[in-house]
């Protein structure tokens, strides 16, 4: 009886596999940091049910959910693709985590997919727990699945790129200032519990062109109105993707 001979085949696994581990790992952290829960999870259902629950702001005609409810979607996509992701991102590049994972057999580009992939994972939860108590808060949407999917896809690459960018070249603590200071801003300002309207009419047109207001907008215009798809809401949102994702590409700091 001979013994074979077994010699060892080191290499990386297949990138596929990689970036699948990769984005699991993230999603996990994710899930289990208290503060980006509060971000991603806790502000947006908290919103969305004090403000169709109590007259405290004038939503127009109709019942206050309908109007409320892609408001707070967009908040939703904009915590995760950008604040939270911009924190987190800020404080691994702090820390040394991306210069260690950068030089692993892990690409970097497939750690930013991987980035993506876990963003896009928590949002698909967010946006089913919002929807389910939009629905016990007596939502009736209107409009088609895909220029809602559209947008929130146009509207995650925006605010990751956005994101990316500041977590790529501010200091970590900068980063989580900045971070929250543009959440409270654009949550005021950007459509998402005041309607545009009520600015006046020089605001309001610098304010239509923030990413966050053409997701609020688009995804009310559909959802709200039963409208098509809002194709000016669409080109702002690819615009800000395309100035965001590629000055983050091109400015990002991994060290």
């Amino acid at each position: 009886m001979s013994t074979g001979t077994h010699s060892p085949q080191p290499g990386a696994a297949p990138v596929g596999r990689m970036i699948a581990a990769q984005a699991a790992l993230e999603t996990r952290m994710l899930l289990r940091n208290g503060e980006q829960l509060l971000l991603t999870v806790v502000i947006p259902s908290l919103l969305l049910v004090l403000f169709s629950t109590v007259d405290v702001v004038d939503t127009g005609a109709g019942k206050a959910v309908d109007f409320l409810a892609p408001g707070v979607l967009a908040l939703a996509v904009m915590s995760t693709a950008f604040t939270g992701q911009a924190i987190a991102t800020g404080f691994e590049r702090r820390y040394g985590v991306l210069k260690r994972l950068g030089a692993s057999p892990l690409p970097r580009w497939a750690l930013m997919t991987a980035k993506t992939l876990s963003v896009l994972v928590t949002e698909v939860l967010q946006i089913a727990l919002l929807t389910v108590i939009a629905f016990a808060l007596g939502w009736s949407p209107e409009g088609g699945p895909l220029p809602v999917a559209l947008l929130l896809i146009l509207g995650t690459a925006a605010f990751s790129g956005l994101g990316l960018l500041m977590a790529g070249t501010l200091r970590a603590e900068a980063t989580l200032a900045a971070a929250n200071l543009v959440f409270l801003l654009l949550l005021v300002g950007g459509g998402v519990i005041v309607p545009l309207e009520k600015f006046p009419d020089a605001a309001r047109a610098v304010l239509e062109l923030l990413p966050i207001s053409a997701l609020s907008g688009g995804l009310r215009d559909v959802l709200q109105g039963g409208a098509g798809m809002p194709w000016g809401d669409a080109l702002i949102l690819a615009v800000w993707s395309v100035l965001g994702l590629g000055a983050a590409a091109r400015f990002f700091r991994w060290e």
